[in-house]
């Protein structure tokens, strides 16, 4: 059984989506520590100005707290603005209106926490991409510890014997320690495609819609 696991950030790039499509379960990594400024809660796309942040406005975004109990900052009217913006930068994107209804409902629906919305946004991908992986939440698993102890505990906990990684890790996996207890380690072999895009020359590494609006999902990854 492989075994894969992320934190749920905002419209997740495509490399989010190709880890989780290679992989037996995917551990949502819920109660890890929400970090101000990285992706948990914004992320980029293209728009005819060039590539822009579309950011969830967050409370208290500096106070160390798990990502679970983030709360969005709705006295901003940031859903109208992420709307607008993804309307104006990929209504005229071939697939445009195969996602519109989806992601109009969810910016017409008022959030609380980020990870309600982090996760709806996150199934429905799934389901266009035709991803059937299940999702587990690391706070159901009933284990604790870091990195590589906290790994290896997930991984017992789901009798998996494959870890398949993002390059992120290679800075603290201790692959000694997996091999000691059985585990295989996987290092995800992930090569952007290049695809025909809006405004420009191409721009890698951007959120998975400009994917979905610019190839429907149609080109492999």
């Amino acid at each position: 059984m492989i075994v894969a696991g992320h934190q749920p950030n905002y419209l997740p790039w495509l490399g989010f989506f190709h880890k989780m499509k290679n992989c037996d379960i995917f551990v949502i990594e819920d109660n890890v520590q929400f970090v101000y400024r990285e992706f948990h809660n914004r992320n980029r796309i293209k728009t005819p100005n060039g590539v822009q942040w579309l950011t969830v406005p967050v409370h208290d975004g500096r106070t160390h707290r798990p990502i679970c109990d983030v709360k969005i900052c709705n006295d901003i009217k940031w859903q109208r603005k992420h709307w607008l913006t993804l309307q104006s930068s990929y209504g005229r994107a071939p697939y445009w209106h195969e996602y519109e209804d989806f992601f109009k409902e969810t910016y017409n629906k008022e959030w609380t926490r980020l990870i309600d919305l982090n996760l709806h946004l996150i199934r429905g991908i799934m389901n266009f991409l035709k991803i059937k992986t299940k999702l587990v939440f690391a706070s159901e698993l009933g284990v604790s510890g870091k990195k590589n102890e906290l790994i290896l505990a997930q991984l017992k906990a789901l009798g998996a014997d494959t870890l398949l990684s993002g390059t992120g890790a290679l800075n603290y996996l201790d692959f000694k320690r997996f091999k000691d207890e059985g585990i295989k380690v996987i290092i995800q072999d992930f090569k952007h495609p290049v695809y025909t895009q809006l405004w420009g020359d191409f721009v890698t590494n951007l959120s998975v819609v400009d994917f979905l609006f610019c190839t429907g999902g149609k080109q492999s990854f």
